[in-house]
């Protein structure tokens, strides 16, 4: 059973994220300042901290940078009310695996504590190898089997299907996956995940005949378990 760390000082949200976690069956902790939430956690064997930006005593991204320091591979969510691009990539870059962005919906914060979790079981078991359906990329060999038969993808093909099978199941925007493909001082063509998207498509789906990559009208793509 996995330890979930809180700190948030909204009351109403630590409460109620606190009672969505405990119904998936989840133990949490929960504080409500960032001195305190630094001190836990250190101190407490916790699986994942669910980080407020804004806090009182020390702010989110001091209280993180100090935690990555002496635990660099616990998994952090950043939960922020700022959606401009730079506090997002600060956060990033101060060591988050992740963040979400106030208002948000539980089963979105849900699914990004369920992968993040399993990025974490991956890291501890070695295991560097994702596998959606017919399709198995193996990270350490840059490489990429349909039935076991090889796809040759450049470089930043590999890194847009590496991004969306570590995130099976969640739709992830082109703000997003223009970050974590090309970087975060990418200036250029904004369909440049359309154009991946498509290259992949003549490559995997139209090649093997399935459908791995899926649209999602407005928002972006999305690779599902039924792939």
């Amino acid at each position: 059973m996995s330890t979930i760390l809180i700190v948030e000082d909204e009351a109403k949200i630590a409460r109620f994220v606190e009672l969505e976690l405990k119904h998936e069956g989840y133990e949490v902790l929960k504080e409500t300042d960032g001195r305190n939430g630094l001190e836990t956690a250190l101190q407490q064997e916790i699986d994942l901290m669910l980080l407020d930006v804004m806090l009182p005593g020390l702010n989110g991204l001091e209280v993180l940078r100090r935690f990555r320091l002496q635990k660099p591979d616990t998994p952090v969510i950043l939960l922020t009310a700022r959606d401009a691009v730079m506090d997002k990539v600060s956060g990033l870059d101060a060591g988050a695996d992740d963040y979400v962005t106030k208002p948000f919906a539980i089963e979105e914060l849900l699914a990004r504590i369920r992968t993040a979790l399993k990025r974490k079981g991956s890291r501890e078991t070695q295991t560097n190898r994702l596998s959606v359906g017919r399709v198995t990329l193996d990270v350490d060999r840059h490489e990429v089997t349909v039935d076991g038969t090889s796809v040759e993808l450049t470089n930043h093909e590999f890194e847009l299907l590496r991004v969306l099978m570590e995130n099976k199941n969640i739709v992830m925007d082109r703000a997003r996956l223009i970050e974590r493909v090309c970087g975060y001082d990418y200036i250029g063509e904004t369909n440049v995940i359309d154009v991946y998207v498509r290259y992949l498509r003549v490559k995997i789906d139209d090649r093997f005949g399935i459908k791995l990559i899926q649209t999602v009208r407005g928002v972006g793509y999305v690779i599902r378990d039924n792939a």
